[in-house]
């Protein structure tokens, strides 16, 4: 574990394991989405930069409030969904970054007071061919009576949510 993280503040003991490659762990759901964002070293560097500094996320219409302006292991940020007292609070910790040649992002772990478990990765790849793809991997089960109410609801809004990441990136990796 990264001595950065705060272990005991993560609501999961996992962490890191959207970045390894390898099977995510039993007894959450699975979601792995990706999406080609665009082409060259310049759609890549911006796609990249978009991830780790947070501008896709606030793109997608998320109130980030991070310690950092940067995806670092032990950066703690809080998401907010909503609006006014109807936000909702969504605490999480970046847990691993990846900023190689062909391969830029970050992983960010529920925080204890999320209303999931789990963990998402977002990582921009330039492959041979010049295509620049983006990848969701993630894993999460409910973590509050309101998650577990909601049941299947919760994957497929987390399907759309990777999705529009996605489309927003595009947008952001073409400007």
């Amino acid at each position: 574990m990264n001595p950065l993280l705060d272990p005991a503040a993560l609501s999961y003991p996992e962490a890191g394991a959207t970045l390894r490659g390898g099977p995510l762990p039993a007894g959450y759901h699975h979601l792995r989405h990706r999406t080609r964002v665009g082409t060259g070293r310049a759609a890549f560097e911006a796609a990249g930069r978009a991830v780790t500094t947070f501008a896709m996320h606030r793109a997608v219409g998320l109130r980030v409030r991070a310690d950092r302006e940067r995806a670092e292991p032990g950066v703690r940020l809080d998401n907010g969904l909503g609006i006014g007292r109807l936000e909702l609070s969504v605490p999480c910790e970046v847990v691993g970054a990846v900023y190689e040649r062909d391969l830029t992002g970050f992983a960010y772990g529920t925080r204890n007071g999320h209303p999931e478990q789990g963990e998402e990765s977002f990582l921009v790849e330039l492959a041979e061919d010049g295509a620049v793809w983006f990848t969701v991997t993630a894993f999460s089960r409910p973590a509050t009576w309101y998650t577990r109410l909601a049941g299947p609801v919760v994957p497929f809004l987390q399907l759309r949510f990777a999705r529009l990441c996605g489309r927003r990136l595009r947008r952001l990796a073409a400007a």
